[in-house]
């Protein structure tokens, strides 16, 4: 019976669709030295031990098994050595893997690697740099059902540490050089963290851009086709070396699967050439791409667990600092909906128009807004002096009080009653604007308007003007006046917090006349 199992494997491995995967592990070392170890994972420091080891193999192999992918690529593991225990640990736990390769970077600290139920038929290393950062990339061929399958495992250089974009573009160059000399109908998938965004080429920051607004992820790699993202209409009809990014099937609130310091992004990447869309031998399972977020991943506060270090030694507790993304394939040919055959550039909007929508299913365009108001993480914008204004949350990037933009805004939100942009990318800067237009006076009693030059009485959290009352708030709390203080309030943000208030952000705002 059981060699009669072991013959329907095959067969049962192909009855439906099959998962590949990819997932940073954070750091998987051994317990030995081997001098290319990072430092907090040298043994008997920073409390790495056997012990430690054996933890994080064990939360490791948990995920892992969870995801139950049939084929998976693997981030930042430390060699051949504690790949192997892993390999064993998984196979002990009931969720193992009849095959696995992983890179061989000689002087690399990590390395990439894949385990896989299909027979991998032939691996290699295609080395990228001979510097010890920058990591090669795993190309394994596996075997479905009789067809070869190219897995291209991928570990970008990061963003840290002089991390230009000329690095990544270096891997890149290396992935593009070796496609372009296979076959043209071969099937393949690039998988892995390239430390890039999927709209690098929007939102890669200017420290890093040493090749002049060039991406590996979107120009070298081509997901890009003029100024937009190639789209799945696109690329079944797609040219050898063209990509789709799986990451455009999710709404915008969902496209993350690593949080830095409270930004989202999408490190972790799934992309496909037209082979896979093409209706022959294997094709990917249309809108099948997600992110794997079982609830051990997160901290009760809603964070990713990752693994933890607490006074500089490590706890012995959480996972990694990123989730798995994953994908289904199949020997059906792909089948795509008619939605999917529309072409949907960002459409132009006014700023009246997102006040009449409570979120948006695609981004849409702001031409010639201009910041009115810019504090901190905060800012107003308007594209008219009349017409209304929005409240910009956290995502001022680098704009700049005064100056006219084209924007594409790719989340909106309503808080208690505040409409706010809570996601954008800068399209264009379109040079200095007059700001005294598009202050208004106080009677314009309307949200995320900018008003000037008001003087008034503070009282217990109100401004009395002319015999009016006017709930008024400070930012910062430490600058709210006593009461009975006379007020020049020379900016305010017209905000909403249940009702409408004027918002005080800085010092430099208003003057105390007098006590």
């Amino acid at each position: 019976m059981p060699i009669l199992f072991m013959l329907l494997i095959p067969f049962l491995l192909l009855a439906k669709p099959f998962k590949v995967a990819t997932y940073n592990v954070e750091n998987l070392f051994d317990d030995k030295v081997q001098g290319t170890e990072y430092d907090e994972f040298i043994p008997g420091k920073h409390n790495w031990s056997t012990r430690m080891m054996q933890i994080k193999l064990n939360h490791t192999a948990e995920v892992i098994c969870a995801l139950d992918a049939d084929i998976v690529g693997l981030q930042e593991i430390e060699n051949a050595f504690v790949f192997d225990l892993l390999s064993r640990r998984l196979k002990r736990v009931g969720c193992g893997y009849r095959y696995a390769a992983i890179s061989h970077k000689e002087g690399s600290s990590i390395q990439v690697a894949v385990l896989s139920r299909y027979p991998i038929k032939k691996s290699r290393d295609l080395q990228v740099s001979t510097a010890p950062g920058i990591r090669n990339i795993l190309e394994a061929e596996v075997e479905i059902q009789g067809r070869p399958l190219t897995l291209f495992v991928n570990h970008w250089k990061s963003k840290s540490r002089k991390g230009y974009e000329s690095k990544r573009i270096a891997s890149a160059r290396t992935l593009e050089k070796r496609i372009l000399a296979m076959p043209k109908d071969k099937e393949y998938i690039i998988l892995g963290d390239l430390n890039s965004n999927y709209d690098a080429y929007l939102t890669l920051k200017k420290r890093l851009d040493d090749r002049h607004g060039v991406t590996g992820i979107n120009q070298v790699l081509h997901t890009l086709r003029g100024d937009h993202l190639i789209s799945k209409a696109e690329i079944i009809r797609g040219k050898k070396g063209e990509h789709f990014n799986l990451w455009q099937e999710l709404p915008y609130k969902k496209r993350w699967s690593h949080r830095f310091y409270g930004t989202k992004s999408t490190l972790d990447h799934i992309l496909l050439p037209a082979t896979l869309f093409d209706g022959k031998h294997i094709d990917y399972v249309n809108h099948s791409f997600n992110v794997f977020k079982s609830a051990m991943l997160f901290t009760p506060k809603g964070y990713i667990n990752s693994w933890q270090m607490k006074g500089g030694r490590h706890a012995g507790k959480g996972y990694s600092d990123h989730l798995p993304v994953y994908a289904y394939f199949d020997v059906k040919p792909f089948s795509i909906s008619g939605e999917d055959m529309k072409n949907k550039p960002p459409v132009p909007k006014k700023i009246d128009d997102l006040y009449q929508m409570e979120s948006l299913d695609a981004p849409v365009d702001l031409n010639n807004a201009v910041v009115v108001l810019k504090r901190g993480r905060y800012a107003v914008v308007k594209q008219t002096p009349q017409g209304r204004g929005i409240f910009l949350y956290g995502t001022v990037n680098d704009l700049k009080e005064g100056r006219r933009y084209d924007l594409r805004v790719q989340e909106i939100s309503t808080y208690k009653g505040l409409k706010e942009i809570t996601a954008l990318v800068k399209l264009k800067e379109k040079g200095s604007v007059s700001l005294t237009p598009f202050y208004q006076a106080l009677g314009i009693w309307r949200q995320n308007e900018v008003v000037r030059e008001i003087v008034g009485v503070y009282k217990n959290k109100y401004l009395y003007v002319n015999g009016k009352k006017i709930p008024i708030y400070f930012k910062n709390r430490k600058l709210t006046p006593e009461n009975g203080s006379k007020l020049k309030i020379h900016y305010a943000h017209l905000g909403y917090y249940k009702k409408l208030q004027l918002v005080v952000y800085s010092k430099k705002d208003f003057t105390i006349l007098e006590n």
